[in-house]
């Protein structure tokens, strides 16, 4: 059966890259990227829209007939602890709309990402596992916690085929960063290219789990082509590659650019990277549908000081 895809957020750092790589494998034709905002270059197709608004929602599935969506757009953790109503209502909204659609069998297969940040400071931080206490004290995290649990509930439900990732820190050269409290992890290769120093905005000891953004795009990719019996995780799967503090990747970053600098000034950012797990256990995502990373520090820091100049 040929694929017509949605991808609602395509213009965020996962959209971004997430667009491509499906284009590749399906065609360009066949991926359709939306977002509010229309890009400077669109190279297929490609319809504004705001996936808070259902009837838009609706008419782009139908018209595109589309039957499988990517349902990015997000308020990330940082922005949304400014804006939290705001926050809320886009991460939650745009959730249901699909999920309706979805039950209507307008939407065959269902994409929606959760993240770290569904977890607490009383979650495990080392070895966080599949299933554990999950009390998040973030906006964002507090809305990736509930859609977890509505994605469950539509498929024992309704028999929605929705599927999610856990995502850790994401690392990318493509998109700047968006408003995330990993986003330093980005920011620190432009300042060490641009300035040769970076200020961080978390402590030099904050350890948290991360992944370079072309295992996170193929761990996306995998899950949704993987058969809907191996499939066992409905809320969402954890996701791991590497967990590095600002420290140890500065001192990566040191090996390539010597003359590197970093110096700390933590602000509320850090109580948000407290609350999270340091170490992820994805056990059933490895056994389930057999995901396993190929980029450790070492690789992703060559390689994105290698595309970013």
């Amino acid at each position: 059966m040929e694929k017509r895809i949605l991808i609602l957020g395509a213009g965020g750092q996962i959209g971004t890259e997430l667009v491509q790589s499906l284009r590749e494998v399906y065609g360009q034709d066949q991926v359709i990227a939306s977002d509010l905002k229309v890009p400077e270059h669109t190279e297929g197709p490609f319809v504004a829209l705001d996936a808070t608004d259902g009837a838009a929602v609706r008419k782009t599935i139908e018209d595109g007939k589309v039957d499988q969506v990517y349902l990015l757009a997000a308020m990330l953790s940082a922005t949304a602890e400014k804006l939290p109503r705001k926050g809320w209502d886009l991460n939650m909204d745009s959730l249901f709309i699909c999920l309706e659609l979805a039950k209507e069998g307008l939407i065959r297969k269902l994409y929606w990402p959760s993240s770290i940040a569904a977890f607490g400071p009383t979650t495990p931080k080392m070895g966080t596992p599949q299933h554990t206490i999950a009390e998040p004290t973030t906006v964002y995290g507090i809305s990736k916690f509930a859609g977890e649990r509505w994605c469950a509930w539509y498929h024992h439900n309704h028999g929605v085929d929705v599927r999610s990732l856990r995502y850790p820190g994401l690392i990318s050269y493509t998109a700047p960063p968006g408003g995330g409290t990993t986003d330093y992890a980005v920011d620190i290769f432009h300042q060490a290219r641009k300035k040769g120093h970076y200020t961080s905005f978390l402590r030099s000891d904050t350890l948290l789990p991360m992944m370079y953004m072309p295992d996170a795009i193929r761990a996306t990719m995998e899950l949704m082509e993987a058969p809907a019996e191996q499939i066992k995780q409905r809320g969402s799967y954890n996701l791991a590659a590497f967990s590095f503090s600002p420290e140890s990747l500065a001192q990566e970053i040191k090996k390539h650019l010597p003359d590197f600098t970093i110096d700390y000034a933590p602000d509320f950012r850090q109580a948000i990277a407290d609350s999270w797990p340091q170490v992820i256990n994805d056990e059933a995502a490895r056994s389930d549908w057999h995901w396993a990373h190929r980029y450790d520090l070492e690789a992703m820091v060559a390689d994105m000081l290698a595309h970013i100049k």
